[in-house]
């Protein structure tokens, strides 16, 4: 089946970006977290954007390690251009001078054309996923629906797979004790809710499985060593088009935004607010979602997708119904102190 945004399109948004920045061909490293996703960055952004301007784009994969960017900027010697920032980072990075400001008037992509969510001093959104509750739906006849479900061993037994971090785990614990969506950061916001959310934790941990890299969940219920497991919805999507059966319960998924962000001092920030500039444009961004079943940020790349693409999005209005947004601001705020306790409990 023939792409349906064409070449053309990024050729003519590309090359008035040249026009603007009036840059010569260079030679940029982008820093991603690499898997499907760095596939789908590749498709939809890299090889347009090489094809369309001439400068070389170096991939590097990382695992969000903030400290390697803060070593960079401390000693001067900066040597990635343009780094994916998960959001618990981003504000943080920010107030530490670990990332630059964004002009977004020499960016050249209106705000208003942006999710909200995606506008930060230091960084601007290019994609918005979801953590989701993913199972195998040839193991289990009766699908779950909620993450009381996932809590429900009685009913469904068998080992839950969940990432080793209080991130997400804490929210999800919340909703199964009956917590609504909207409601969850402001019982998080409460020590009472804090303890209530380890206590559901509790009542789970003998049948948890941890994992830690987003390939893991997909594999696990391949294999059948969990019946359920928290993933990544692209992960989950990449596993479907290979022609695994296995499903997302959209109810109460934790949905957030990667960032684009460049190090403090990098000698192409130029060059790298171009490229940020192309992977935001409506016809990447809709490529990109055609590749991986992230959303684009675009506002206007939603209206170019057709109905199967969009079914798989975070941002689909029923996907999007009872999801709750990451806040980014109370994981800066508390993350210190709840991924310590994470710890301690978890090595109980």
């Amino acid at each position: 089946m023939a792409n349906p945004f064409s070449l053309r399109k990024i050729l003519v948004s590309s090359a008035a970006l040249m026009a603007v920045g009036g840059a010569m061909a260079g030679e940029l490293t982008v820093v991603n977290f690499g898997g499907a996703n760095g596939n789908a960055q590749r498709a939809a952004f890299l090889q347009p954007f090489e094809k369309a301007t001439g400068n070389k784009v170096i991939v590097v994969e990382y695992s969000g390690e903030q400290a390697k960017v803060r070593a960079m900027v401390e000693t001067g010697h900066v040597s990635w251009d343009l780094v994916e920032v998960e959001n618990g980072d981003i504000g943080r990075g920010c107030d530490e001078g670990l990332y630059e400001r964004i002009d977004y008037a020499k960016l050249g992509v209106p705000k208003a054309d942006l999710d909200p969510a995606a506008v930060q001093e230091c960084g601007v959104g290019f994609f918005i996923w979801s953590t989701v509750l993913a199972y195998d739906a040839e193991r289990l006849k009766n699908a779950p629906k909620s993450w009381a479900d996932f809590w429900d061993v009685k009913k469904t037994p068998g080992k839950r797979g969940m990432r080793k971090t209080p991130v997400g785990n804490l929210e999800f614990a919340l909703m199964a004790d009956g917590v609504a969506a909207k409601d969850v950061y402001k019982e998080l916001a409460t020590k009472a809710g804090v303890d209530r959310a380890f206590k559901k934790l509790d009542a789970l941990k003998p049948d948890i499985q941890w994992w830690e890299a987003g390939a893991q969940p997909p594999q696990l219920l391949i294999a059948g060593d969990v019946v359920m497991s928290t993933a990544y919805n692209g992960r989950i999507d990449a596993a479907q088009r290979e022609g695994r059966k296995l499903s997302i319960a959209w109810d109460g998924n934790l949905y957030d935004l990667d960032f684009w962000a460049i190090p403090k001092g990098s000698p192409k920030k130029e060059l790298a607010l171009q490229y940020m500039a192309h992977s935001l444009g409506a016809a990447q961004q809709a490529s990109y979602s055609t590749h991986i079943a992230y959303g684009p940020v675009n506002q206007g790349a939603l209206k170019q997708l057709d109905a199967k693409t969009l079914t798989g999005l975070p941002n689909a209005p029923a996907n999007h119904r009872n999801a709750v947004p990451m806040n980014g601001q109370f994981w800066a705020d508390h993350g210190e102190q709840l991924n310590k306790r994470f710890a301690a409990w978890a090595a109980q």
